[in-house]
C-alpha cells in the first residue's frame, strides 16, 4: 500500500496498475491457489481506489480453468460487472505441464472456454466505452509512440502500451516519438480515444 502513497503524492509516478486477479468467486480463487477470497479482493480494490481515486486498474481473467460450472461464470460475469475496471484481459485457461493445475481434470471444453472469454470481454468493453465517453473533454498528457495512417498514436498514464487504450491525434505537424504533449479528448470508442492537440 506504500507504493500508492507515492503514486498520489508525486506526478511523475503514473496512476496505473495491474493486479492479475484470475477471477472473482471463491471456489476457483482457492482452487487457483490465490491466497485471496472474493471479499478480501473487493475490500483491496476498493481501498486502493480511495488511496489514489484517479487510478486505472487493469486486471487478467482466466474462463475455464478446472472445476469452472456455469454458475462460476455468471458469478464472474457480475462480479465483473459490479467492479468496473479500468483496463481487463481476458484468456481460456490453459492445460500446461508442471503446474499445480495440471493434475486437475481439463474438464471445460474449448469453445466454451472461449465463449466464456468472450462474454467478459464484451462485458469489458460496454465498460471501457462508459468510461472513455466520461473522459471526452478532459485534457491529457499524452506520450507519442508513433505516426501511423496520418495519425499520431500515444497513450496516457493510464494506458500500458499494446495493451490498453492509445489515443489518436489528427495533426498535421511534426510530432517526435517518446515525446510528451497535452491533448483535448474529444472522442472516445470502447478501446481508443481520439483527441485534439493543444500544445
Amino acid at each position: 500500500m506504500d507504493v500508492l502513497d507515492v503514486m498520489a503524492e508525486r506526478s511523475n509516478v503514473c496512476n496505473y496498475l495491474d493486479m492479475p486477479l484470475q477471477h472473482g468467486t471463491d471456489e476457483m480463487l482457492k482452487a487457483m491457489r490465490r491466497g485471496i477470497t472474493e471479499a478480501k479482493t473487493d475490500a483491496l480494490i476498493d481501498a486502493i481506489r480511495q488511496r489514489v481515486p484517479d487510478i486505472a486498474i487493469r486486471t487478467t481473467l482466466i474462463c475455464g480453468f478446472p472445476g469452472e460450472t456455469e454458475a462460476h461464470f455468471e458469478h464472474l460475469q457480475g462480479w465483473v460487472e459490479r467492479m468496473r475496471f479500468d483496463r481487463l484481459g481476458c484468456f481460456t485457461y490453459s492445460h500446461e505441464e508442471n503446474t499445480h493445475a495440471y493434475t486437475m481434470n481439463d474438464d471445460v471444453p474449448e469453445e466454451v472456454k472461449r465463449a466464456r472469454v468472450e462474454k467478459i470481454m464484451d462485458i469489458q468493453a460496454g465498460i471501457s466505452e462508459e468510461l472513455n465517453v466520461a473522459r471526452i473533454g478532459s485534457v491529457e498528457r499524452v506520450l507519442i509512440d508513433r505516426h501511423e495512417d496520418g495519425l499520431w498514436v500515444g497513450r496516457t498514464q493510464y494506458d500500458s502500451p499494446d495493451v490498453d487504450n492509445e489515443v489518436r491525434i489528427a495533426h498535421d505537424g511534426h510530432l517526435r516519438v517518446g515525446d510528451f504533449v497535452t491533448a483535448k479528448i474529444t472522442g472516445a470508442s470502447s478501446f481508443d480515444l481520439d483527441a485534439t492537440l493543444l500544445d
